[in-house]
């Protein structure tokens, strides 16, 4: 069944790769159609995570970062098939890195680093970056249930020769990277919830207390990588702009948890400049409120 579901979209997906961006994003258009208002795909977790971040804006406000997140997300997800065949100088016209420099400082100290972000959609052509650095690039992500899919996102997503390491094989590739010598550039989206279980920090993410994905920051501790936040800012459509904030090259220098507090904050300020551009659709703050809050 999941082989016959990749020969049934593929095709699509390989047509979509070649129109013109004007065409793409009126498919865009009626792509966000369909999911806000006939499929209606997680609007009520979208709506009811605006209303609990943001209990002071308006219905309308509400609404309104609703159907334009969507939007952003259906560009997204549309931008990722049209990386099929994009030509290296548009992608490089279209996503552009303000100040790159401050990643090859941190190279040119022979010390590698992990590039931390949130769930922002424009994130697809991020893999550009191979093309401005001397790092080996690795990108963290969650397999997909069909392989075959799967093994089509490697693809797009290794054109400029990034890798994309599974969530559960992060910690011994880093680990036998590290060993080995390489010079390596992760990067980790770690904003969304980890499973409760699992948790050992709590803190206040736009003022609701909740588990926070703490993998980072100890990966940096235990190899003495750099940590440094990337924002994503959306121009226009198909235009995209990337910041990078360091954080610091001396992780062993803070307390637990510290780094992982200081880029919770930095992704807090990003949402409150731009919160369209933020993901709703995940249930971030499902766990919530099921530990004991500090005095």
């Amino acid at each position: 069944m999941k082989l016959l579901s990749y020969i049934f979209y593929y095709p699509i997906i390989w047509v979509i790769s070649r129109v013109s961006f004007r065409v793409l994003y009126i498919l865009s258009d009626l792509l966000f159609f369909v999911v806000y208002y006939v499929v209606r795909y997680r609007r009520e977790t979208i709506y009811n995570n605006l209303k609990m971040v943001f209990p002071d804006k308006s219905e309308e406000e509400i609404q309104e970062i609703s159907k334009t997140s969507v939007i952003n997300s259906t560009d997204t997800f549309m931008e990722s098939f049209k990386s099929l065949n994009i030509s290296e100088d548009e992608m490089k016209s279209r996503f552009k890195f303000k100040n790159i420099e401050v990643i090859n400082e941190i190279e040119n100290n022979n010390q590698s680093a992990i590039v931390l972000c949130g769930h922002f959609n424009g994130f697809e052509w991020m893999f550009i970056i191979d093309r401005f650095i001397k790092y080996n690039f690795y990108a963290v992500y969650k397999r997909l249930r069909n392989k075959y899919f799967d093994r089509l996102i490697k693809r797009i997503r290794s054109r400029y020769n990034g890798r994309l390491i599974h969530t559960k094989e992060t910690r011994k590739t880093i680990a036998e990277n590290a060993k080995s010598g390489t010079l390596d550039l992760y990067a980790f989206a770690s904003d969304q919830t980890p499973r409760l279980q699992k948790s050992h920090h709590w803190n206040y993410f736009m003022n609701i207390w909740v588990p926070i994905h703490t993998g980072a920051e100890m990966i940096a501790k235990e190899h003495n990588f750099a940590l440094v936040f990337m924002k994503i800012e959306k121009l226009k459509r198909g235009y995209y702009e990337v910041t990078f904030e360091k954080i610091t090259t001396t992780p062993r220098d803070y307390k637990d948890y510290e780094l992982t507090d200081k880029y919770m904050k930095l992704v807090e300020k990003e949402i409150y400049t731009k919160p369209d551009l933020y993901l709703w659709s995940h249930r971030r703050w499902k766990h919530r409120d099921k530990t004991p809050q500090p005095n």
